[in-house]
């Protein structure tokens, strides 16, 4: 028999901090940021448990998906910025913001949680199914500016299910 699992927790900055600093190998200033609204048309991450429940959310704006992409790849800047100015991000951006939060789903696991693991990544813009849409709305969440050393700054919204 198998002891129960408890949902995941919020992760505290510092934590989304650790993480991002440690796979892109920049430095990362994380704080205090405003809730990304899908009209933003972010990135968005839908995690889930074994049994394809929801579990939790990551809606990245583009500006930091693109910052993310670039310090991961080792991209230049100028065509990150072009990315951004067109609220549009290439298919290698997609594969690499993919690999980033496939990573960030280590903010969900943890001794005694239900595991959760990357279902999929809606690019900016695309359509998402009504509850997905619903739940990136919900309350139990984290809004957080993130800064990527040597190219810029964006946001980030990490949305719980529960």
């Amino acid at each position: 028999m198998t002891a129960p699992t408890a949902p995941a927790l919020l992760p505290n900055p510092k934590d989304v901090r650790d993480l991002i600093e440690g796979l892109i190998g920049k430095d990362v200033t994380v704080g205090t940021g405003e809730p990304i609204s899908l009209n933003d048309k972010p990135a968005v991450a839908v995690y889930v448990d074994p049994q394809l429940n929801t579990t939790a959310l990551t809606l990245v704006d583009v500006p930091l998906a693109a910052w993310c992409a670039g310090a991961f790849a080792l991209l230049p800047k100028g065509g990150l910025e072009d990315a951004i100015d067109e609220g549009e991000l290439s298919d290698m951006h997609l594969e690499v913001l993919y690999e980033v939060v496939n990573v960030m789903a280590a903010l969900f696991n943890g001794g005694g949680i239900t595991h959760s693991k990357l279902y999929k990544l809606y690019a900016p813009g695309e359509a998402l199914p009504g509850d997905i849409a619903g739940l990136a709305a919900a309350f139990n969440r984290i809004d957080l500016t993130v800064d990527v050393a040597g190219y810029g700054k964006g946001s980030l919204s990490i949305v719980l299910a529960h």
